[in-house]
């Protein structure tokens, strides 16, 4: 794989996390650059080392799902999209969070990180 294809794969996967950044950025009231510091540094361990985990979990995986790769990936999608109609089909309206708790950052780094593990 050559350095160009290895850095557009790169800004590929971290769209995702940019947005999810500047969404919770716009929503943090009064918390400043601490704030904005964690959420980076927790976005940028999860994009470093998910890759590494899905590699390291391939390798040893590979026998196993390599005949049935594609219909875990197609489940996988499948339910996030079910998901998703299901949420665009309830009435109410979704609280913002104001505060940056932890369950909140690790769920957002894993759910922006988890396309790397998936390319990893």
């Amino acid at each position: 794989m050559d350095m160009l294809t290895v850095i557009l794969i790169s800004v590929g996967l971290a769209m995702d996390a940019f947005a999810v950044s500047i969404a919770r950025g716009v929503t943090i009231d009064n918390q400043g650059r601490k704030a904005a510091l964690v959420v980076a540094t927790s976005f940028a361990a999860f994009q470093m080392f998910m890759p590494v985990i899905g590699w390291l979990a391939g390798l040893g995986l590979e026998e196993l799902i390599m005949g049935i790769d594609h219909w875990i990936a197609f489940g996988l999608l499948a339910l996030i999209g079910i998901k998703m109609i299901y949420d665009s089909t309830k009435k109410e309206d979704p609280q913002i969070e104001n505060n940056l708790r932890l369950h909140t950052l690790l769920t957002l780094s894993v759910a922006t990180s988890i396309d790397a593990l998936m390319v990893g």
